[in-house]
């Protein structure tokens, strides 16, 4: 066990015996990846503004962007111990916990679009997805949205052929892997801190995400062309840790609940809209050229892709693919 998150874990335990009688606030620490700059960050911001006005001051939420409290790798361990008790992770991030379906949102081409995506996430197949948390002993409150992931380079991406031999930055993911696999690209693992160096030296060719991630982090700066494929989704599972979420008096986790499906209609609403304008400023920047596939073109990419379904079927769950496919109507024969 990290020592770090012991001895948080110890601080508080402490804390909350001495300062009970003192009606200290009761502390939300939600700690997630992102910059305060993104779809996440603002939610984070715009969910505290509304606990901390409904609950009158009884509840405070702390917010620990950019890793500012735990290293990636560390928050699971950290939220599972109680030391910290809201996290917003990837869908990767729930492999090594063993839950390994989530990560149906990194294949490619599940969804067309946001309305397809939304039938998942706030329909049963997303409410029983997170429900396979609870074991963990964390609870799944709500999906947020960052976007749907375009792909850049330094040569123009079109056809499939054109990503042949290009290293190809992804976060780190078996389904990412296979997905950069299958249509002839290296993929290259690196943390999102090291996307914009690495780019800029050479050290990958190229690299898949949301039009507001490549703008707010410059990445449209060192690299020459950007095709709107929205071949595949980036978003987050709003958790928290099962025994401070029951622990909360009824009244209280009814106001902070209510804030946060508040916040991720927020969430959803304004990563649209920030990537829609991020494309526009990208565009308009002129240090990179923005390709738009035809639909002969994505349905190229997409039947390329298709087999990274068949070949993940083991790892992330049959059943759950073919629920979704049921659910969006998408018919992978008809490609």
């Amino acid at each position: 066990m990290n020592h770090f998150i012991r001895t948080c874990c110890t601080a508080l335990v402490l804390l909350a015996a001495g300062g009970a009688a003192a009606q200290q606030p009761i502390v939300i620490k939600f700690s997630h990846t992102t910059t305060p700059d993104t779809p996440k960050g603002k939610g984070g911001e715009y969910f505290k503004k509304l606990v901390e006005e409904r609950t009158k001051g009884r509840v405070r939420v702390e917010l620990y962007p950019n890793s500012t409290l735990y290293k990636d790798k560390e928050e699971m361990e950290a939220l599972q111990l109680g030391a910290v008790q809201m996290l917003a992770p990837s869908p990767a991030k729930f492999g090594p916990l063993g839950v390994k379906e989530f990560e149906v949102f990194d294949l490619p081409f599940i969804f067309d679009d946001y309305a397809e995506l939304h039938k998942i996430t706030q329909g049963p197949v997303g409410r029983e997805l997170l429900r396979k948390l609870e074991p963990k002993g964390a609870l799944g409150l709500a999906f947020w949205d960052n976007g749907f992931k375009q792909m850049t380079a330094n040569r123009p991406l079109k056809a499939v052929t054109d990503f042949k031999g290009l290293k190809m930055r992804i976060q780190s993911s078996k389904v990412l892997d296979s997905q950069m696999r299958a249509i002839g690209a290296i993929p290259q693992i690196l943390a999102f801190s090291e996307v914009y160096p690495a780019l800029q030296t050479g050290v990958v060719d190229g690299t898949e995400n949301t039009a507001s991630n490549i703008y707010t982090q410059k990445m449209h700066e060192v690299q020459k062309y950007l095709t709107v494929s929205d071949h595949g989704y980036i978003g987050y599972a709003v958790i928290v840790n099962k025994r401070f979420w029951e622990g909360l008096p009824p009244d209280l986790r009814t106001t902070v609940d209510g804030a946060l499906q508040e916040a991720t209609q927020y969430v959803s609403e304004i990563a649209k809209k920030e990537n829609d304008d991020a494309l526009e400023a990208i565009r308009k920047s002129g240090k990179t050229q923005v390709i738009t596939l035809t639909p002969q073109e994505r349905a190229e990419w997409k039947k390329a892709m298709l087999k990274v379904h068949k070949e993940m079927e083991a790892r992330v769950g049959k059943e759950l693919i073919q629920s979704i496919y049921r659910e969006t109507g998408f018919d992978p024969n008809k490609l």
